[in-house]
Order: C-alpha cells, then sequence, then structure tokens
C-alpha cells in the first residue's frame, strides 16, 4: 500500500518553519544584521530588535525579560540550568528515570564531580508519585530536574507537589519545558520553578535557538567562556534573526492555541481509535493520564519497532521509536523501562507525533498505512 505522498508523523521531533516565521526572519536579516554588541547605529539597531525579542518572549512566559537567557536550543538551556545551579554544598541530584539524555547526561556529569543522584518515583503511566516521595531526603537534595511533558510517551507531568517541596526545602527545580512549549501555556512566575528551558524548533520556530528562563535570586554559572553577553549567563554573539523567529512562531501559536490544540486532539484521538479498530492488540503508553494532544506513542505487540519503523519509512511515514537525539540506539526507550512495560511491549513501540497543518484526511491515510505495515510485520 504505497502512500501517496510522504506523511510526517514526527513533530515530536522537529516542526516545519511556520511561512509566517521565514518571513519575520527574512525582514529582521535585512534590518538587523549587524552584531548586537557593537555600538555604532548599526549594532544598536540589532540590539533593540534583540531587546524587543527578549521583552516579548518574557511576557509570553510569564517571566521579566532579564530572566531570559538565549541559547542555541533546548540541549543547552538544559546543561545550562542542571551545571549552571549546582553550586550547594548539599550535593544530591534528583531526576526521573528515563528523561531526556539532555537532563540526563548533566546529571551524570555531575555524578562524576562527585554528586550522588535520586532516582525520583514514576508510576505506570510515568507521572511522578508525590506519594511515594516522603522517603527522599529532601534536606540532602541540591538540585531537582524534571520534564514537564515528556517527549516519547507526551505525558504531562503534575509538579506541583514537586515546586512545593523544592520551595519549601530551599531545592534550585529545573524544568525541562522544551515539549510543552508551544503545546500548553507557560507562567513562569505561577509555576514556581528556579528555571525553563524551551526551543523554537518545537513549535514552528528555526532550528538553532533556545532559552532558558532563571530566577534572579539564584545565579546561574555559565557553560562557556568569553563575552560579557547575556549578563555573563551566556557569552557568543546573540542569533538576533533566530531569536526574532523563535518569538514570531510562540506568538502564532498563543493566538490559535485552543484551535490548534483541539485539532491536534482530534487528529490524536481519530489516529489512535482507528489503529485499535484495524490492527489490535496495540498499547497507547500513557492514556490513563494527562498528554499533550499531539503525541502518541503506541507498541504493536507482535512486531520488531526497529523493523515496523523502517516499512513504515518506506511506505510513506515518518514516525520515531522515541527521542531524535537517542536515535541510533538499539536499547529500549528509558522511559518505558522505567515505567515497567513487558518485553514485548517495549521492543514493540513507536512514536506518533501530529502538526496542527495536518488534516483528518491524512489521518485516515495513516491510519491505513500503518494497519497495513503491522498487519504484514505479524505475519512475517
Amino acid at each position: 500500500m504505497p502512500a501517496s505522498s510522504v506523511l510526517y508523523f514526527d513533530h515530536n521531533a522537529t516542526t516545519p518553519i511556520h511561512p509566517a516565521v521565514t518571513e519575520e526572519m527574512a525582514r529582521v536579516s535585512t534590518v538587523a544584521w549587524a552584531n548586537p554588541g557593537s555600538r555604532h547605529r548599526e549594532g544598536r539597531r540589532a540590539r533593540q530588535v534583540l531587546e524587543d525579542a527578549r521583552e516579548r518572549l518574557a511576557a509570553l512566559l510569564g517571566a521579566s525579560p532579564q530572566q531570559v537567557v538565549w541559547t542555541s536550543g533546548g540541549t543547552e538551556a538544559n546543561n545550562l540550568a542542571i551545571l549552571g545551579l549546582a553550586r550547594s554544598e548539599r550535593r544530591v541530584a534528583a531526576i526521573l528515570p528515563g528523561e531526556h539524555p539532555s537532563l540526563e547526561n548533566p546529571v551524570v556529569l555531575l555524578t562524576r564531580r562527585g554528586w550522588m543522584r535520586q532516582d525520583l518515583p514514576i508510576d505506570s503511566d510515568g507521572q511522578f508519585q508525590s506519594d511515594a516521595a516522603e522517603s527522599i531526603d529532601w534536606e540532602g537534595l541540591g538540585l531537582v530536574t524534571i520534564a514537564l511533558a515528556h517527549s516519547e510517551t507526551g505525558v504531562i507531568r503534575d509538579i506541583g507537589p514537586l515546586v512545593e517541596r523544592c520551595r519549601h526545602h530551599g531545592v534550585p527545580l529545573h524544568v525541562d519545558a522544551v515539549q510543552a512549549a508551544g503545546k500548553r501555556p507557560l507562567d513562569f512566575h505561577r509555576l514556581g520553578a528556579t528555571s525553563l528551558s524551551l526551543a523554537a524548533h518545537k513549535f514552528g520556530g528555526p532550528r538553532g535557538v533556545g532559552a532558558i528562563v532563571v530566577s534572579e535570586t539564584l545565579p546561574i554559572d555559565p557553560l562557556l567562556r568569553g563575552g560579557l553577553q547575556e549578563r555573563e549567563r551566556r557569552p557568543g554573539t546573540e542569533p538576533v534573526v533566530l531569536a526574532a523567529g523563535m518569538v514570531r512562531a510562540l506568538e502564532l501559536w498563543t493566538a490559535e492555541r485552543e484551535t490548534r490544540t483541539a485539532h491536534l486532539r482530534q487528529l490524536r484521538d481519530r489516529f489512535e481509535a482507528g489503529l485499535r479498530e484495524t490492527c489490535a492488540p496495540i498499547v497507547i503508553h500513557g492514556e490513563r493520564t494527562t498528554r499533550l494532544a499531539n503525541t502518541s506513542n503506541i507498541a504493536f505487540p507482535g512486531c520488531d519497532g526497529e523493523a515496523l519503523l523502517v516499512s513504515l519509512d518506506l511506505a510513506g511515514i515518518c514516525a520515531s521509536l522515541g527521542t531524535a537525539c537517542s536515535s541510533g540506539a538499539t536499547e529500549p526507550a528509558p522511559i518505558l523501562v522505567a515505567m515497567g512495560c513487558p518485553p514485548e511491549v517495549l521492543r514493540s513501540s513507536v512514536r506518533f507525533s501530529f502538526g496542527p497543518d495536518q488534516t483528518l484526511e491524512e489521518i485516515e491515510q495513516g491510519i491505513g498505512i500503518v494497519s497495513h505495515v503491522v498487519k504484514r510485520n505479524r505475519a512475517q
């Protein structure tokens, strides 16, 4: 069953740049091409555009402009937060099992520097178990990090209890909102975290730019050494054009938030219902809890995930086995292992993630292709 065109069901890996964002970046590149650190007229013009973008982004995120630091993307933002905030004499870092590599690997680096690691408890849906957290030595923690929405399952964590515990015990809390930004509202002030990360290419913006929002009550050490940009928190010439594109993309989502979310949920729910009807048995990870409206991580028992992904690609469907930063890995997704999934579910799970410009007709086409491929793979 060949596809008439490619169906891109991998928006959690990256999204197409919105045409209005491309237009904005083209405009800015002609009027603000100079180094924003230069003191001459063209440099001041670039600085004005950059700071305008910072103010607009801060307003969208419920933060103040001085709290916003431009980065090269979500990975740098997460590394800057975790390594930059790890200054406590209480040298224990807490993290949920199965997090994105840009959270996991900085914590691993801290352990090599003498820190201890504490895994926070999760349930079979990947939710933080606040009720089981009584056994944690909160007074000994020096840092906590958590993804607000998991990139592979789409599960949205209830972090309220974690925020309260961290605040009560004076523990810095970094929230990775890379998958959540552009899919659900964010308010840094109300959230109560110490820092928050996001990346433009997850919501129709350009690749190569992200940001971290940092509380002014706690200094952050830079990862890089160089100039005095970003109030000495992130040296390097600021990406004016990319920053402008990032802000425009988030503004577009904010203006269309309700309609986009409802549309994506309709696409996801129809996709899952269609596969239940046509190629059962399937297992939908996290379906009993709150998920991102666009994300569906599905296991097809009786199939091999790697073989299934190749077959889907040949049939014209772009999907993934999990986070793009782990592509090439042959091990099961760590989050699914942590959720206690059985082997036949672990090795047959595929992530599908949809975008706001996709249609129900494309979803119906995708259901037919996926069902055909799954049945063929099961028969082999």
